[in-house]
């Protein structure tokens, strides 16, 4: 399971890009990685271990702008096309997991 937060805060002060900017550090602190601006995702594992996530977005948002949280299998994740500078490229991979004998 994959867990991508996408966000539209406003900027237009200095206090409302303070709130973005500890917004989007708060997600890196949490693991998440950057793939735009404004985009990140995180590879959760599960359902039940993405929603320890959700808790945590809920009570880091800001209080003001628009956060939306989407949920894509690992197959659905692998067939994301990713286009830069003009040259298509597949997103990351979802983690190894690993196997106990």
């Amino acid at each position: 399971m994959w867990m991508m937060v996408m966000f539209d805060l406003p900027t237009e002060t200095k206090l409302q890009r303070k709130s973005a900017a500890q917004f989007r550090k708060f997600l890196m602190d949490e693991g998440f990685e950057m793939i735009q601006f404004s985009v990140y995702v995180q590879f959760t594992g599960t359902w039940e271990s993405s929603q320890k996530f959700v808790r945590a977005i809920q009570e880091n948002n800001p209080a003001y702008g628009d956060v939306n949280i989407l949920f894509f299998t690992d197959k659905q994740f692998e067939n994301i096309i990713h286009i830069k500078n003009s040259v298509k490229k597949k997103l990351k991979k979802q983690p190894d997991q690993f196997e106990l004998f």
